[in-house]
């Protein structure tokens, strides 16, 4: 009686499988093949062009970026299928968007893309000075540095943040603003009345706050501020009397406030 090799059965089941795995990858080729056309091609996915009224295209969380400028971002999108749009290509330029601080992109099958937007918040007003004239301009900055444009009627309640220029990276203005910020938040309702931090020495920093009605400088240095405050205000009356014509005081000591004639 003939016996069976048992190599030759072996080899014919790796064949076999061989055969199986690549019918399988065929059809999985083919059908992804399919797919893509279906879902490229099919009117059913089409993203809405933004002037019609079923527009394909939702955005949340735009309050001051301009609205016109986001959807100029998906110009090339529209009338096309929502699985074309290269989101992290999106993304990014949309973050290059003045006022966007991060965005986010996602398909929202069939045909319609959501669009989130967090802004960023501006703390402080700077006054720029204009290359080569006496005027300048009024932006806005946030806590990581970065200038704003101030939005057309807007209404913002913020101190002006003075030592900060376009010339400086964001770092130096960051750091400009967390000192700021410091300050700010150590003194908590002493500091309702300020006006103006200067910053331009951020471990040096001087204010202009309202007193009685009369716009006084400090000097603060770089600590102590609600202490060297409350013990300004309890010793103003004092102060005043003595020192009817000072506009500009400094608190760097803690035993003493000097007095100066002028301001800055």
């Amino acid at each position: 009686m003939a016996r069976t090799d048992p190599g030759k059965k072996i080899r014919w089941r790796v064949w076999l499988n061989l055969v199986l795995a690549c019918a399988a990858l065929a059809v999985v080729v083919y059908t992804a093949r399919r797919v893509r056309q279906f879902v490229t091609s099919d009117p059913r996915f089409t993203l809405a062009p933004a002037d019609v009224r079923s527009a394909g295209l939702s955005m949340d969380g735009v309050v001051h970026a301009s609205r016109t400028r986001v959807l100029a971002t998906f110009a090339e999108d529209f009338g096309r299928s929502v699985y074309l749009v290269p989101l992290a290509e999106r993304r990014r330029r949309l973050l290059a968007v003045d006022w966007v601080e991060d965005a986010s992109i996602a398909r929202i099958w069939p045909n319609r893309l959501a669009v989130r937007i967090k802004e960023r918040k501006p703390v402080a007003f700077v006054n720029l000075p204009i290359p080569g004239g006496r005027s300048s301009r009024v932006l806005l900055i946030d806590a990581e540095g970065v200038l704003l444009e101030p939005p057309a009627q807007s209404r913002f309640t913020f101190p002006v943040l003075s030592g900060v220029t376009e010339e400086q990276t964001e770092a130096e203005r960051r750091q400009r603003v967390e000192a700021m910020l410091r300050l700010l938040d150590e003194l908590g309702p002493l500091g309702k009345n300020i006006s103006e931090v200067n910053a331009a020495t951020p471990d040096n920093l001087v204010i202009v706050t309202q007193t009685e009605g009369r716009a006084i400088e400090l000097v603060m240095g770089n600590q102590n501020f609600s202490r060297r405050m409350q013990s300004f205000l309890d010793h103003y009356p004092e102060i005043q009397r003595q020192s009817i014509n000072a506009r500009a005081f400094d608190l760097r000591l803690d035993d003493r406030i000097t007095a100066g004639e002028h301001g800055r």
